[in-house]
């Protein structure tokens, strides 16, 4: 089996990072797919989802909304699909808080979220077997805070640890620096 193109697009908050994400695979033929991570859990992100799901279906966009179990998508996916997995740092977040409720996150347990970002480097090997191509977005890994709690510092190191190994499996690597796709490996799509 052919493997599809995987392109990492990382970038700064309000960078254009996921409408270049989206423009790369709408200017391809073939179904597109997008994996939403986002979990609306206040009302600003409630209307956040509703816009971004509405905007979608004008270029007809098939949505998949999965905060955690990103593996969960792979019945629905199809051979040839062009797929968007938005955000890999939202899926991260919402990982870290996995068992909250009942006092036992996953970033207070010990191996917890390395087992999960292996998990999460399988299924994208998984997805890139199945599909045309595969974008995945994520944001920088925070740099400018100057205190850390012990959750922020796993965060930083998982979401930062993902990254890198996530260059090296990809095709190409993009950073959008205030709109502007920078090539770091691979051709720019």
């Amino acid at each position: 089996m052919v493997r599809g193109t995987v392109t990492f697009i990382s970038g700064g908050a309000r960078s254009g990072k996921s409408a270049y994400a989206e423009k790369i695979l709408v200017a391809q033929p073939g179904r597109l797919v997008y994996i939403a991570s986002g979990v609306a859990a206040d009302s600003e992100m409630k209307e956040r989802i509703a816009k971004h799901q509405n905007d979608r279906k004008l270029d007809d966009w098939h949505t998949i909304e999965q905060p955690v179990d990103i593996h969960r998508t792979l019945p629905f996916l199809q051979e040839g699909d062009l797929v968007l997995w938005d955000c890999m740092t939202t899926w991260l977040a919402n990982e870290l808080y996995e068992g909250y409720d009942t006092g036992d996150p996953c970033w207070r347990r010990v191996g917890c979220l390395e087992m999960k970002a292996e998990q999460l480097l399988q299924t994208i090997g998984q997805i890139s077997e199945r599909v045309t191509s595969f974008v995945i977005v994520s944001n920088e890994v925070l740099d400018e805070w100057s205190d850390y709690g012990e959750e922020t510092q796993r965060y930083r190191k998982t979401i930062g640890l993902l990254h890198q190994r996530l260059v090296a499996l990809c095709d190409v690597a993009i950073e959008m620096d205030h709109g502007i796709p920078v090539v770091w490996k691979g051709e720019s799509p």
